[in-house]
């Protein structure tokens, strides 16, 4: 009787043989019904045999092959090898999460047959005039021979990058391919998607991303998998769906962290976007304003040059141009809760002449703490080394870092003080201020707080940006975090007043600054997008920083080479390579005794180009009742440290540890 060797989603590196008379070689690839246990799962069948190491009447039958679906392509079993391979993961939970939840399942809900949602209308739209360089950005793509390519498109604000990424995309569905394009996050999509569907109507246009149903996710991906949807816009998990006529992949905004999960196999969706590419022979396209500096490094000429720069360096709206930046010192001024007169003073201006202004602040919440200026108590999360944040709205102290919440004392917890303050601002104080300040001015407050679905967010979108014809009234004064930071095109915003700017120059992470700049940047680059000017103040106490000389000039390339030049002077990456092992368990003791005797392996002595850390505390030590520790791993050389990590992670498995204690691997991570 054939054996069929099957991919489970569980966490052990390895593969399980069952007997299936029915099954041929056809069917790798497919779904299989099979039971574990003492329950069912779903897996897919890797491999169809004769013959399995263990004996027959050992094996337990298939209870179902699930033909309703063509196999898995070979193409998409290669990623999945790679990323377990490389991320260390096993290739079961690999290929299963992958997939949508409805096809994981023993017994799915029957799916219900939908028409395909096509682009509106009937006539294509004109097609906007190319400035110089997104024409020589398109030429270059272009006369590249067909196969692998890794493009960099470096685009100031409001360069037109989405307009390259269109003129590609329509280049790919006139040669008979399918386009995929990853975004970082769920509130990019509908303007996204909006404009993709004006640009090409009647092509099938399919999302993917963790807002949808699993109806609809299920729909979408199979449309993409039947070859139907010739173009897909999703998040990071949408780099795995399989596409049979897949020709172009392009990354928005590739800098972000969104696109590395963060839980699971930690994997980077850019990177991963990269190696498919260069699996399937066709190009792919990163593009930021702000590029990481890993993505900079390798679009540097020289040896280790793996991608080509593409420059956007002006607006693409005529008579467009960046806005200027100005600091505000806030050392010499007198605040009005948080706010400085000339920030205030600008927004009284666009008021008048009925410009839109946005005040960013990258913190929610009404403050970042409750406390006692009595006894020094202050609100603290019980289950994390972190603060509860009070959200005065909901009346509630909240945790961002674990969801916890209490209500809001009348008095002090510890001497009973009635007299508790909060202290700092985030999203909610500022718009409460500033509503007190403009009482006739329409003032939005954009946060996760407000958009917590993308209903939400539509309905904030509607009121930034409104149908004129309909006759909605637009938002005066935005008030919000880094969800408005990125990828918005709002042509009647002129101002931007950045309050609490300073938090990420001395963080202990590496890659603060980097993460600074690129934000500044982003919201910056919302103002003065059409033809009117746009004027941005950034109130900080450290105005000579080189970050902000950096910034003023609009120079990347600037900060860029200096970060890097830091960086290779400290061996950081992109200079050296490394992975981070993780443990967590009710016990301070028992995460960093776990992670001591990780270090104490044997293996390790194995590979002396790798260099170990010794077990510290995580950042954030505590999380949801659990204490937190890391070794760190270093490598001048990538292939090493993956040699290395093929040997440790399964030497990993042999320690012993308390059963309520858990690791994992991270390799690339973005936070040390």
């Amino acid at each position: 009787m054939p054996v069929v060797s099957v991919a489970l989603d569980v966490p052990l590196h390895r593969s399980f043989d069952y007997l299936a008379d029915d099954a041929t070689a056809d069917d790798i690839g497919r779904r299989v019904k099979v039971p574990f246990g003492r329950g069912r799962k779903v897996g897919i069948v890797i491999a169809v045999g004769e013959a399995s190491e263990l004996p027959q009447h050992q094996l337990k039958t298939v209870e179902e092959i699930l033909r309703d679906l063509p196999p898995l392509p070979e193409d998409w079993f290669r990623l999945c090898e790679f990323a377990a391979a490389y991320y260390q993961a096993p290739l079961g939970e690999v290929m299963l999460q992958t997939l949508p939840g409805a096809l994981r399942r023993p017994d799915p809900p029957k799916a219900r047959a939908i028409k395909p949602k096509l682009a509106k209308g009937a006539v294509v739209p004109a097609l906007p005039a190319l400035t110089a360089d997104q024409e020589a950005a398109l030429a270059a793509i272009r006369a590249a021979p067909p196969g692998f390519a890794g493009w960099l498109l470096h685009g100031i604000t409001g360069s037109g990058k989405t307009e390259v990424y269109l003129r590609l995309i329509a280049d790919a569905l006139a040669r008979g391919q399918q386009a995929l394009l990853l975004v970082p996050e769920i509130n990019l999509t509908p303007q996204l998607e909006a404009r993709i569907a004006a640009r090409f109507p009647g092509i099938e246009l399919v999302s993917l991303h963790s807002e949808l149903t699993e109806a609809a996710r299920l729909r979408h991906w199979k449309a993409a998998f039947a070859g139907r949807a010739r173009i897909v816009v999703g998040t990071r998990l949408a780099v795995f769906t399989p596409m049979p006529e897949l020709g172009l992949i392009v990354v928005d905004e590739e800098h972000d962290a969104s696109f590395k999960q963060q839980d699971g196999m930690r994997y980077s969706a850019r990177d991963v976007a990269v190696v498919r590419a260069r699996g399937l022979r066709i190009p792919v396209l990163l593009g930021s304003a702000t590029p990481s500096l890993e993505s900079w490094a390798n679009a540097q000429p020289g040896p280790q040059q793996r991608y080509r720069l593409l420059t956007l360096g002006e607006r693409a709206v005529a008579g467009a141009r960046l806005p200027d930046i100005r600091l505000v010192d806030t050392r010499r001024e007198t605040l009005d809760d948080g706010l400085s007169p000339a920030l205030l003073a600008a927004l009284e201006a666009r008021l008048a002449r009925g410009e839109q202004s946005l005040v960013f602040l990258n913190r929610r919440g009404y403050a970042p703490v409750l406390a006692c200026p009595s006894c020094g108590w202050v609100s603290r999360c019980k289950r994390c080394a972190a603060n509860l944040v009070l959200h005065l709205k909901d009346r509630r102290l909240r945790c961002h870092h674990c969801g916890f919440e209490a209500g809001i004392p009348r008095a002090c917890p510890s001497c009973g003080n009635q007299d508790i303050h909060p202290f700092g601002r985030g999203t909610q104080r500022l718009e409460e201020r500033l509503k007190a300040r403009f009482p006739d001015a329409r003032i939005l407050r954009v946060d996760r707080d407000a958009a917590r679905s993308r209903k939400q967010w539509e309905a904030l979108l509607e009121q930034i940006h409104p149908d004129e014809a309909a006759g909605t009234p637009r938002a005066d004064i935005l008030v919000g975090t880094q969800m408005l930071a990125k990828g918005h095109d709002f042509p009647h915003l002129t101002f931007v007043g950045v309050v609490g700017a300073d938090s990420g120059l001395f963080a202990a992470d590496f890659r603060a600054p980097e993460r600074l700049f690129a934000m500044l940047m982003q919201v910056a680059g919302r103002a003065g997008r059409a033809e009117l000017a746009g004027e941005v103040l950034i109130q900080t106490e450290q105005p000579g920083h080189p970050l902000f000389a950096a910034l003023l000039a609009h120079d990347y390339p600037a900060f860029a080479a200096r970060e890097l030049e830091e960086r290779r002077q400290a061996g950081f990456p992109p200079y050296t390579y490394q992975a981070m092992l993780r443990a967590e368990a009710p016990d301070m003791a028992d995460s960093l005794a776990f992670l001591k005797a990780a270090k104490a392996l044997p293996i390790l002595a194995a590979h002396p180009a790798v260099f170990a850390y010794d077990p510290v505390p995580m950042r954030m030590a505590r999380l949801a009742n659990l204490e937190r520790g890391q070794l760190l791993f270093e490598c001048g050389a990538r292939p090493a440290l993956q040699a290395f990590l093929s040997d440790f992670g399964p030497a990993l498995a042999g320690i012993a540890a308390p059963s309520r204690l858990r690791w994992h691997l991270e390799v690339d991570p973005l936070e040390c």
